[in-house]
């Protein structure tokens, strides 16, 4: 039996000093996909910077590809997130330099050196989203899925465990949406757990899986039919 890369165990999510879910039993398996879903306001982006260290875990159990997040010490947040790939809805690119050059600058700020190394990865991350073709253009020349998908190629530079993925969908149009939603589940198929938050249920019934739904002040868990 695999050892879950994500363990949340009457955990409380807090948002400053404000509790917004509370008693959260989640499970997160090598190479499962899980929708993460709730109303606006209802946790799911305070959840998400909990397991990606952003917000602290004070209580109950919260680990995260092998770290235990209530005992997490803020020299060892680098080192976790390098175990986990967050991919936001506004992508987060770097305008100012080439997809290349984005890419570069995550694997040297997480400790890459060797330049025939960090060429090499950057080339196998562009090839998995099938941007190899667009390793040299400005972020700004390309379509609003293209984007994500060098945001998904970043996410992945490091061989995370899991990907985080924050509403990835909800800036593009639906052609783009089912491409990126293909590619992520893609990943998890390849062995990445992955969590994705989204209010697109017209997706989640094209590609039913897990739900953790945010509601009433928790995170309540089920099989979608």
């Amino acid at each position: 039996m695999s050892e879950p890369i994500i363990e949340l165990k009457n955990a409380s999510i807090f948002q400053r000093e404000n509790l917004v879910l509370a008693n959260v039993n989640l499970t997160l398996n090598k190479g499962e996909f899980c929708y993460l879903i709730g109303r606006t306001g209802s946790g799911k982006s305070s959840l998400l910077k909990t397991l990606y260290g952003e917000l602290p875990a004070r209580d109950g159990i919260v680990r995260v590809a092998g770290y235990d997040l209530t005992q997490l010490r803020k020299k060892d947040t680098p080192y976790l997130r390098r175990k986990i790939g967050i991919v936001f809805q506004d992508f987060q690119l770097l305008f100012d330099r080439s997809v290349e050059k984005n890419l570069e600058f995550v694997l040297k700020a997480t400790g890459w050196r060797e330049p025939e190394e960090i060429s090499k990865r950057i080339h196998e991350v562009l090839l998995m989203v099938g941007l190899a073709d667009k390793r040299k253009v400005m972020p700004h020349r390309l379509s609003g899925g293209e984007q994500q998908g060098v945001a998904i190629a970043r996410a992945l530079l490091n061989h995370p465990d899991v990907i985080l993925a924050d509403e990835p969908t909800g800036n593009l149009d639906p052609d783009t949406t089912l491409d990126v939603m293909k590619l992520l589940r893609r990943i998890s198929e390849n062995g990445q757990a992955v969590l994705m938050a989204t209010h697109n249920y017209t997706l989640m019934q094209k590609y039913p899986s897990r739900i953790a739904n945010c509601k009433n002040g928790t995170v309540v868990c089920s099989e979608m039919e």
